[in-house]
């Protein structure tokens, strides 16, 4: 009978611990597991893709991450995401934050959180050279490649509604059909498309062109209505800016030295404490 009553206790006990986490917030349940689970893309480089020497996961936004990662001491763990899967995956419980290239938009924020801006960059277009394109108007009748879900799918038909647009998996894909002459430029977030050039073989043959077609503020991508989350990696932010850690996060990816360099040109918000 005393064991009986011991396993009724022992059951109990467990359900109410399960019980807890699961009405625990964000925070709680990362440190009770042991890890921060970062939803990163794994095929936009330098943001996020996979390292052919190491086969790891690496890029700017894990760099993020694991900042994040070691202020809550806990382990790091990756899981891929795209640009139509990155928002699902995050109100579904995948995945605890989303760092990926996503633009803070208010039709974003009606789904999920985001935190102050992390990085900023605008939309362009890549082309061939000799294409004869140099500007969005250049681009009316013609095919352009992007990618599926993305802010830079909305913003191409708005700024050229006369052109076709023909959405991909992922940006890596849209720019193997302008290799391959099916679309006549891919259009997304200038660094992207800097990424893309880079990594090709005779990336000479490339150019990015045109004015700026849109903002892209950069936000990581928090849980709904999780206040003490959003303003713990909000801190982590701050902190990663005043302390000198994102500029160098930032010259490691983007620096003078780096395939991809961007002078960083803007100042992150800093709230005082």
């Amino acid at each position: 009978m005393k064991k009986f009553f011991t396993s009724i206790l022992v059951g109990l006990a467990t359900i109410m611990m399960l019980s807890s986490l699961a009405f625990a917030g964000k925070l709680e349940q990362i440190k009770a597991r042991g890890k921060l689970i970062a939803g990163v893309k794994d095929a936009v480089v330098p943001f996020g893709y996979v390292d052919e020497k190491t086969n790891q996961l690496v890029g700017f936004d894990v760099d993020i991450c694991r900042y994040i990662a070691n202020k809550l001491g806990v382990k790091l763990e990756l899981k891929p995401v795209t640009s139509a899967t990155r928002i699902p995956m995050l109100t579904q419980g995948s995945v605890d934050l989303v760092a990926a290239t996503m633009t803070h938009k208010f039709s974003r924020d009606d789904v999920i959180d985001f935190s102050i801006t992390y990085f900023m960059d605008g939309q362009k277009i890549l082309v061939k050279k000799g294409s004869g394109i140099k500007s969005v108007a250049d681009l009316a009748g013609k095919k352009v490649g992007t990618s599926k879900g993305s802010t830079s799918e909305k913003n191409i038909k708005k700024a050229q509604p006369k052109c076709k647009v023909l959405s991909f998996e992922g940006y890596p894909q849209a720019f193997l059909a302008l290799q391959q002459g099916k679309v006549a430029a891919v259009t997304t977030d200038s660094t992207i498309l800097l990424g893309l050039k880079n990594s090709a073989p005779n990336p000479d043959e490339y150019e990015i062109v045109g004015d700026y077609i849109s903002a892209e503020p950069y936000g990581i991508g928090l849980p709904e209505n999780d206040s003490d989350f959003r303003d713990f990696v909000n801190r982590c932010l701050v902190d990663m800016w005043n302390s000198g850690e994102y500029q160098k996060i930032y010259n490691k990816w983007f620096g003078p030295h780096s395939k991809f360099h961007l002078p960083l040109t803007w100042k992150m918000e800093i709230w005082p404490y």
